[in-house]
């Protein structure tokens, strides 16, 4: 079942590609940081101006939606250099992940939908959601990418040379 389970999620540990260059996680990491918490801002001024009873909401302050997008997009940048090591198919992989640690993330907003939080609030704190796994999954893959497993350069290799 275990076997099938991993089948499924393509963990194989069969690396087809080398982890992305530190600095390259290290700029994604600092630009999905900066990209989400700045689409957390527009999304809570479009969001009040277009709900104006959700102005002063207590999930709306920068403090209360920063250290948690914070902590969140860290821990997807730090994911995203382990991924190639278990799968032959890493974005295929990281894709599905990001896809369902939004999905778990969105639980304490329906735990707030369901203990009577405006309903209009949490539809902005769910976009919210959305936008930061955009924005870091964007950043990774594209600014942090995968490099190739590559062999030894042939024209390093003495019999490639004594063909020259």
């Amino acid at each position: 079942m275990m076997d099938r389970a991993l089948t499924t999620a393509r963990i194989d540990f069969h690396p087809t590609s080398r982890q992305p260059l530190l600095s390259r996680v290290v700029v994604a990491t600092v630009l999905a940081i900066a990209g989400s918490l700045l689409a957390d801002a527009l999304l809570v001024v479009i969001g009040t101006l277009v709900f104006p009873a959700t102005k002063g909401y207590v999930h709306f302050h920068f403090v209360d939606y920063a250290k948690l997008t914070i902590v969140g997009v860290m821990v997807a940048c730090a994911a995203w250099p382990i991924v190639p090591r278990l799968s032959s198919a890493p974005r295929w992989l990281f894709f599905r992940l990001a896809i369902l640690v939004t999905a778990v993330l969105l639980l304490p907003d329906v735990w707030l939908l369901v203990k009577g939080q405006p309903p209009h609030a949490i539809a902005v704190l769910v976009a919210m959601h959305l936008a930061i796994a955009f924005v870091t999954y964007n950043a990774l893959v594209h600014i942090a990418a995968l490099r190739p497993l590559v062999a030894l350069h042939r024209s390093t290799s003495p019999s490639h040379r004594s063909m020259a």
